[in-house]
Parts: C-alpha cells; structure tokens; sequence
C-alpha cells in the first residue's frame, strides 16, 4: 500500500497489532532497570573493576543513542514490520551473549549488541504505531506505552531481588517474551509500505553520527572521573566529537537519502520538539536513577521497596497519558497539553530539590506525583508534534531523530549530575554519608527543576496546531499549518490563485 493510499487502521485491529509491539517494548525497557539495579551482583560475580561496572551501562546507553536515527532512516526505507521483528532479534543475540558470559569483556560487547536492537525497538514501535494511527487518535494509545515503561521500571528492581534467580537470568528471561512478540507480529501488523524506487542509504552519514555521538558519549562518561574537564583528553575527544558532527552535517545536507534530513531539524517546530525532549530525557533518567539511590543509599530501603516507592510517579505517567491523552484526541489540541506537563514537571523537580535524609515520604510521593504527570504529558507528545508536522513518507526520520535527542539528553544529564552529585557527596561526608548523600540528591533535583523550566519555553513558543486526521498529510508538500481564527476561510492564496483555497480538516 502508498503512502497517498493508507488508510487508519479500527480500534480493535490497532490492539490487536499494539500486542507484539508492547511486549517488544517491555523487554527492551526491562533490560535497562534490570541491569542497572542487578550491576553490583554482576560485576562482583565476573570480578570485573569499576572501569568495566561502568562501561556495562555505557556501552548499552552508546549502541542505543548512535543507531536511533539510522533505524529510524530505514524505516522510511523498507518495511517497518520487518524492520521491528530484526530489531527484536539483534536484541536477543545481545541477550543470550550477555547472560553467557564469562568475563567483563564478554558481557561489555553484549551489551553493546543488546543495546543496537533496543536502539530499534525504541524508535520502531513509536514509528510502527505512527503509521497505524492519525495523530488525532494517537494520543489515547500512548497510555500503553506509559504503562509498559512503568511496569519495567518497577518491574526491574522487583526481579534484581528474586532470590533464587541468578543474575543470568535478567538477561534470559525476555528471550521467551521475545518469541512471542515476534510470532505475534508476524500474525497482526499490517503497515502501509512507502514505494520508492532507487533507494540509497546513507552509509558514510551514519557512520560519521554514530562515531561522532560516540566520542561524545564516551567523553562524558569518563570526565571528571578518568581525567579533568580541563584536560588534554577532554580537548581531544570533545574536539574529534566536533570534528565528525561537523562533517556529518555537511553530508547530510547534500545526502540523496539524508539519515538525519536537515530541512526536518530546522523547521520551528522540531527544534522546539528536540529542546523539549533533551529536558524530558534528563528528567526521564535522572529521576529514575537517583531516587533509586537516594532510596537505597540514603533512607536504607532494597531494590525492590525503592522500586515500590517510586509508584507516585509511574502512576502520574499512567494517569497523565491516559487521561491527557484522551482528552487531546477528543479536543484535537496538543500545546496546552504540552505546556501543562512542563509546567507540573518543573513544580515536580522543585519539590524534590527540597529533599534531604529525613523528608517525609508524603511529601517525596507528592513531589514524585508531579514530575510522574509532567512526564507523561509530555514525554511522548513532542515526538508526536513534530509527526504531525511531516508526512508520512519521513515518519520514521522525523520521530526517530527526536527520540535521539531524547535519549542523548537522558545519557549526557544522567553524567553529569551524577558527576555534581559525587563532588557534592565527597565535600560533606564527614560522618555521616547517608545524610550528605540525602542533602546532595536535593541540589541534582534542583538543577533538574532550572532545565525542567526550558520545556516551559519550548511550548509556549511552539505554534498552536490542530492534530490531523489522516495518516499522511492530504498534501505531502505542505506542512501542517497553525491555527488561524476559524472564519470559514483560509486566507493563504496559491500563487497565482486569486481565489482562497477551502480549508482542509487539518486547517481547522
């Protein structure tokens, strides 16, 4: 089926569809809370030493970031439904290699695979239901994804400390889960298939982007720990990380098939989406990394009680998709849910800012409400405003490009907070670290609710748009315009044209 010729999919399909992808989804996401909360066990069980802890979660973070934007490039190129269903596989090769290792090393490469295929399951189920759904209805489906997120979050710590399963297990336990979702997505999913003829890929733009974010990543991984930020191996790989983005700009701008496409990044409405989305990714991860450790370091609580006293936020992520969700696809607006969500995210984060060892767990789960609303307000919607905006034929470049910026803000912020919060902790642990650790953790979060407040920003200077009703934009070369005063007629005149043209649904 052509793009021109796709038509939006009824409920009922959509479900049925939506269940291998959500499954796909959970344990990709499973694996990250997983590993993070197993990472002391695993390491202690391979001998491994604090370089190889971090790289297990580096390596991860890296193969993730770097191959967003290329999946998100081949689905506009070839079939999303098998695109899915290979991501799914790297996935489990990363998988069964990682729960076999026998060394750091070993489990570091693994990890690296592990992370390519949650890299494309990420991207992909938002790209596979973008094709499913008109942007109006998208809005009431986004609770399931919620919902998957804050299972696996809550999920992950609750299996870390089921004690008769071994580490290894976290890594093998999805490879059932994964069989069925692909057998379950070779049955439902049905997606209109883009034709084009003399298809090029892109292959030097995206290995210059992976590099590049690569270098990136790794730099602020080990800054500040490994070497200074004022050193020669800071000024070196910041300088190389500047050199190939540089140079994969000037690729792509003159790209056939652009991995990145620029004239997608350089409309308003994306860059204020990809602003959006670095403060959502930032928040996103720095929350669920430190209050976890907050949790369990500073307060004394397992794994699994941080993971059960983190419920306040995942159920205001449920309850804001959900509900803000269905009312967006009901009244066909999505700024004022944008700015709402920013709005209660920043109120979130400052709450938070006022914790220390002995805050009323009241108050933490208030606060934590909030931050949970603004997140699910938002999270998902900037991807979906800038889905709006292009057709469908650039979906999977469009939403994958903000997912990246998404995923690069989460892992830059998740380093250097974490870089502030241990020189906040090595000044006032004196006696007590539990207590310097619990007044530290009040200083990240504040920092958190100053970013937070950038979203703000980011939505109020998006234009108000009308969510679309089709799957592709009833003309793929133009954009999806703003609201206008609805006086029966558009103004906007063809040139040439001295009659003004009859507003479409989507002007409306």
């Amino acid at each position: 089926m052509s793009a021109a010729g796709a038509q939006p999919l009824g409920h009922r399909h959509v479900l049925v569809a939506l269940s291998g992808l959500l499954i796909a989804l959970f344990i990709a996401t499973l694996s990250s809370t997983v590993v993070s909360t197993a990472l002391p066990k695993i390491i202690g069980s391979l001998h491994g030493s604090q370089t190889q802890y971090t790289w297990v979660v580096t390596a991860s973070l890296l193969a993730t970031t770097a191959t967003t934007p290329i999946w998100g490039k081949l689905a506009d190129l070839f079939s999303k439904k098998t695109l899915v269903q290979v991501s799914v596989a790297v996935f489990v090769l990363g998988s069964v290699a990682a729960g076999l290792s026998q060394d750091p090393g070993q489990l570091i490469a693994a990890r690296a695979v592990q992370g390519v295929g949650v890299g494309g399951v990420q991207a992909l189920v938002q790209i596979a239901l973008a094709a499913m759904i008109p942007p109006r209805e998208r809005g009431r489906y986004n609770g399931y994804l919620s919902s998957v997120t804050a299972t696996s979050t809550i999920g992950g710590p609750l299996l870390v400390d089921t004690s008769w399963l071994g580490w290894r297990w976290c890594f093998l336990i999805g490879i059932p889960l994964a069989a069925v979702a692909v057998v379950l997505l070779q049955k439902t999913l049905r997606l209109p298939t883009v034709r084009r003829d003399n298809v090029k890929i892109d292959y030097l733009g995206a290995t210059l982007i992976a590099a590049g974010v690569s270098v990136l990543l790794i730099w602020i991984s080990f800054v500040d720990n490994a070497f200074a930020w004022a050193s020669w191996q800071s000024a070196a790989m910041v300088g190389a990380a500047v050199v190939l983005l540089s140079v994969a700009v000037w690729v792509e701008a003159r790209a056939a098939e652009p991995i990145v496409p620029l004239r997608i990044v350089r409309q308003r409405t994306t860059t204020l989406a990809i602003v959006g989305s670095l403060v959502v990714g930032t928040a996103m991860f720095g929350s669920a990394v430190f209050l976890g450790q907050y949790f369990q370091i500073s307060r004394g609580y397992t794994a699994t009680q941080a993971g059960l006293l983190t419920i306040p936020m995942m159920g205001g992520i449920l309850v804001s998709s959900i509900l803000g969700g269905r009312l967006m696809s009901r009244i066909g607006k999505i700024k004022p849910f944008l700015l709402a969500g920013a709005v209660l995210l920043t109120i979130g984060f400052a709450g938070l800012s006022l914790i220390d060892q002995d805050t009323s767990l009241t108050f933490l789960g208030v606060a934590m409400l909030f931050a949970g609303l603004g997140v699910g307000m938002t999270m998902q919607n900037f991807v979906l405003v800038v889905q709006n905006a292009v057709p469908l034929k650039d979906i999977g470049a469009a939403s994958s490009t903000v997912s990246f910026f998404r995923s690069l803000g989460g892992t830059i912020g998740v380093s250097v907070l974490g870089a502030v919060l241990a020189r906040q902790v090595t000044d006032q642990a004196t006696h007590d670290r539990a207590a310097a650790y619990g007044d530290a953790t009040g200083l990240i979060f504040l920092i958190c609710a100053v970013v937070a407040a950038l979203s703000i920003l980011a939505a109020l200077l998006l234009k108000p748009v009308t969510l679309r009703t089709s799957l592709d934009l009833p003309d793929a070369t133009q954009p999806v315009l703003p609201d206008e005063p609805d006086d029966g007629v558009r103004a906007a005149l063809r040139p040439g044209d001295e009659r003004p043209r009859t507003p479409r649904n989507h002007d409306r």
